[in-house]
């Protein structure tokens, strides 16, 4: 398996990704895996995949560590995969579906609620606001959306409102600032992403500046974001699987 993470100057994004990793591979017990980025950190995605040939692998299956489908998942990172794969011979390499959504993600996002005092009385008067980094691509958007009016319909929030630390609107304080004029008597914000860096911290200065009650931590090497990680993987063989079989 080769997880592959955006990247970040940050190094708190590494040390997330590497605890995931590290979380995932107890999961998995004998399987390979190993990490690349896309950018800024190291090994790339390039070097991940030269050393798991060097090794040994001659299929492996990329797990990409985003939340959404968008640039990333559609272009940048067939097109390395493809680049890099070539002059390795004998290698097949398999890209699975991106982490979200996924039911399990949002366990997550409420256990982070929890954990940052959300009490699971306050929800009828809690207003969430679910923050995303944001892409310009409108199906990520969408995407963050649905998972919004979802996240409402089965938990009892009193409103969960999407918020993008990028390319589109609304901004994380003007999600805070509605929350508080429809009525909601707190508000929480729930950052959708998995490692620290930039956006994540624009998140965090929006929900300062509007006065957010909550904060809550990134998803981070959550339980549930390794289960998704694993079950993605095992989509990812069984439709090839079937393809052969086929």
């Amino acid at each position: 398996m080769l997880l592959i993470a955006h990247g970040s100057r940050d190094p708190r994004h590494a040390a997330t990704v590497a605890a995931l990793t590290a979380r995932v591979r107890r999961r998995l017990p004998g399987l390979r895996v190993a990490v690349g980025y896309l950018d800024f950190d190291t090994p790339s995605v390039g070097a991940a995949l030269r050393s798991l040939h060097a090794a040994g692998a001659y299929e492996v299956v990329a797990v990409p560590l985003l939340l959404t489908r968008a640039f990333h998942a559609k272009t940048d990172i067939p097109g390395v995969l493809a680049e890099e794969s070539a002059p390795l011979p004998g290698l097949a390499v398999r890209q699975a579906d991106v982490l979200g959504p996924h039911p399990a993600l949002t366990v997550a996002l409420e256990r982070r609620l929890r954990a940052a005092g959300v009490a699971p009385g306050d929800a009828p008067s809690t207003g969430v606001v679910l923050a995303a980094a944001g892409s310009s691509d409108p199906e990520a958007s969408a995407v963050i959306a649905a998972i919004a009016r979802e996240w409402r319909r089965t938990t009892g929030w009193c409103a969960v409102r999407p918020a993008f630390a990028s390319a589109t609107a609304p901004r994380t304080a003007d999600a805070v600032r509605d929350l508080r004029a429809a009525g909601a008597r707190r508000v929480a914000v729930a950052p959708y992403v998995l490692a620290p860096g930039r956006l994540p911290d624009r998140i965090a200065a929006g929900a300062r500046e509007a006065g957010a009650d909550v904060l809550a931590p990134v998803l981070g090497p959550a339980p549930e974001v390794a289960r998704v990680v694993v079950e993605r993987y095992g989509a990812a063989l069984a439709r090839e699987l079937a393809a052969t079989a086929a």
